[in-house]
């Protein structure tokens, strides 16, 4: 029995080899890369199979590396998956130990340096002022922000949900943004780093929904006092998954059992939103909840 194992598991492992050689390989307009797949029709589940990839490393490539929020991935075409798949291959091999980056000082950095880049190429940005009104000519295209007395013109907008949610509009007042779901989340202030991580300053864990029977995964991001973001011996981190039942704390029990001994915690379930249309036909374009 112990040697079938070993078996077993050295053939996933060559058979997860090919599968790898097969991606890095990969050329568009070589046919003799292409092993007889074609990427924009064949599914994910196509692909599995060809290579005889067992649940447990369909789940790791499916979601840890190409980031899928559930398996309705599978039965879709290849191509945006081996693209993620790529693109984790190719950030571990710039990066090192991990794929991901972190900004000094935390997310909030991302928007400050934005506005400073967009200041360096003439842009101008407003810092607290109220959006009152989206202005839009007699065919619903955009022509301007209005807050107070003032309004800025441009030829489109580009906005986070919570501008739309109840947007007076001038004409015919569309809707714009609807709700799709909502994700719990726990920011936990930890003395320690989670066990058994070898004491890592940061991490990602990510629970496939399979391992413990939802449709979405589960996500523990912690950060700690390297990345400026809180004190010393102190460490952050975040679980969080997209609501499935009535009792959403319940349902991230199984990564706060990852943590050790929590210090304090802020549980808070908040809705995603995601925009009606594309926003071509209006020049008016919004972006969906940051989850």
């Amino acid at each position: 029995c112990i040697r079938d194992s070993i078996n077993a598991e050295y053939g996933q492992k060559r058979r997860a080899k090919k599968f790898f050689e097969f991606v890095q390989g990969w050329k568009d307009d070589d046919p003799a890369t292409h092993n007889g797949v074609n990427l924009d029709t064949d599914s994910m589940k196509t692909i599995y199979e060809k290579f005889g990839l067992e649940p447990g490393t369909q789940d790791f490539i499916g979601h840890a590396m190409a980031l899928h929020l559930d398996d309705d991935y599978i039965t879709k075409p290849a191509r945006p998956t081996i693209d993620r798949i790529v693109l984790y291959t190719a950030s571990m091999a710039r990066y090192g130990k991990s794929p991901y980056i972190y900004p000094l000082y935390g997310l909030g950095e991302l928007p400050q340096s934005f506005a400073r880049l967009s200041a360096i190429y003439g842009g101008t940005y407003m810092l607290d002022k109220k959006v009152d009104e989206i202005i839009t000519d007699d065919a619903g295209k955009f022509v301007g922000v209005r807050s107070g007395d003032e309004t800025v013109k441009a030829k489109q907008v580009i906005g986070d949900p919570s501008y739309f949610l109840e947007q007076p509009t001038s004409g015919a007042g569309k809707v714009r943004v609807l709700e799709s779901a909502k994700v719990v989340r726990a920011i936990c202030l930890l003395k320690h780093p989670i066990p058994g991580t070898e004491d890592s300053d940061s991490v990602q864990i990510i629970i496939p929904q399979n391992q413990v029977k939802r449709r979405n995964d589960i996500y523990i991001a912690m950060v700690s006092s390297t990345h400026n973001v809180c004190a010393k011996d102190v460490y952050v981190a975040i679980v969080s998954t997209i609501v499935e039942t009535g009792n959403p704390e319940q349902e991230i029990q199984p990564g706060l059992a990852l943590l050790g001994n929590i210090y304090e915690k802020f549980v808070s379930v908040t809705p995603l939103y995601e925009p009606t249309s594309s926003g071509t036909d209006d020049n008016i374009f919004v972006t969906r909840t940051l989850r």
